[in-house]
């Protein structure tokens, strides 16, 4: 069996990544559209209800409307994206270790799990963002709690009180400062955390180990994994700038001749946005599962142990420790049969338990 498991450079990484993506798009295309289509559905719905309400002359419900999207956009998404990423790390796992993989086969090993992993993503999400949700908090009370009573938001009103103009200068100027020394903390809390999801989808972690598995494994080789989010993020401007320039040009013209931007261009931009969506939303977490093997073989040895296993030896019990040596489950077939996997479970244990055990004293 031939496989990439080797300790890669970035620049091998991303090349890895790539042929990857390459070889395997409408795989990997195919799990993010799931998500990208729920999107799709729910723009589109928002336009035509917006578009009945302006038909029957009910303007004035539409920011109810927008607001009852957003309640309902926001959580699908979450739970849509979440679900996108596990099983685009479920199949990038399979690929990279030459095994067959199957979108199919991808969701349905990670459906039973999925509210493991949405638990480590909101874990991990709170951690990040937490500085930038107390300083929000905090500068929108003070906005409404001072500056607003002192009339600082009528023009005219910073003259009027010049103390206040000041005082509502120096802590926008703290407010801006502290979010950068935030972005900073944000970043180095997203790099620590960052393989905690493909380590909990391959070795079938709950929330809390796959965090501080991700610390351990993610130490030594952060600075390689910011610099393959800054090009991907990079990769991914790009390309939603070109796709995209046209619908805001077109937004831009409408607004400036005070009209509504025509229904058809509303949904030319969801269809649009649809197929960039499924194109690159894999990206980031393709390149995120080939570190977690790439980190695995170089601190665990875990390229050596693959190859024992898939030669039918037995593996030392001291690197057996650092973690299950075949992703779970083995493959697409097994992750459409989930009852099976708890008898394969029960044999690799009683296996280890009988090769652990003292051998017989010749004298009885």
């Amino acid at each position: 069996m031939e496989t990439n498991l080797r300790p890669m450079s970035l620049g091998e990484i991303l090349d890895r990544t790539a042929q990857l993506y390459r070889t395997h798009f409408l795989l990997f295309a195919g799990i993010a559209s799931v998500n990208a289509g729920v999107m799709l559905v729910l723009n589109l719905a928002q336009i035509g209800v917006q578009r009945l309400l302006l038909h029957l002359h009910m303007s004035a419900q539409l920011p109810w409307v927008t607001l009852g999207f957003l309640i309902l956009i926001v959580p699908l998404i979450f739970i849509g994206a979440g679900a996108a990423v596990a099983a685009n790390n479920r199949a990038v796992a399979w690929v990279n270790l030459d095994q067959p993989a199957t979108m199919r086969g991808a969701y349905s090993s990670i459906l039973p799990r999925l509210g493991r992993y949405l638990w480590l993503m909101t874990i991990a999400a709170f951690v990040i963002y937490i500085p930038f949700i107390i300083l929000f908090t905090g500068y929108f009370v003070f906005l409404f709690a001072y500056a607003r009573p002192k009339g600082l938001f009528v023009q005219g009103g910073a003259n009027s009180d010049v103390h206040a103009a000041i005082v509502l200068g120096l802590v926008t100027l703290g407010f801006a400062l502290l979010c950068l020394g935030a972005l900073v903390y944000s970043i180095l809390m997203a790099l620590r955390y960052s393989l905690a999801v493909p380590a909990s989808v391959v070795e079938d972690l709950p929330a809390r180990k796959a965090l501080r598995r991700s610390v351990e494994l993610s130490m030594g080789s952060r600075g390689r994994i910011f610099v393959l989010g800054l090009l991907i993020s990079a990769i991914q401007l790009g390309l939603v700038t070109v796709t995209q320039i046209f619908f805001i040009a077109a937004a831009w013209v409408a607004v400036k001749h005070h009209a509504e931007v025509p229904v058809w261009i509303q949904i030319a931009q969801q269809l649009v946005g649809f197929l960039t969506n499924s194109f690159i939303g894999p990206m980031y977490a393709t390149g995120l599962t080939l570190f977690y093997y790439d980190q695995r073989i170089r601190k665990e040895g875990y390229d050596i142990e693959w190859m024992m296993e898939a030669a039918g030896m037995t593996v030392p019990a001291a690197a057996a420790t650092a973690g299950p040596i075949l992703p779970w489950p083995e493959s697409p077939a097994e992750a459409l049969q989930p009852e099976a996997q708890p008898s394969a479970v029960a044999a690799a244990e009683s296996t280890q338990e009988g090769d652990s055990a003292p051998p017989e004293s010749p004298h009885g």
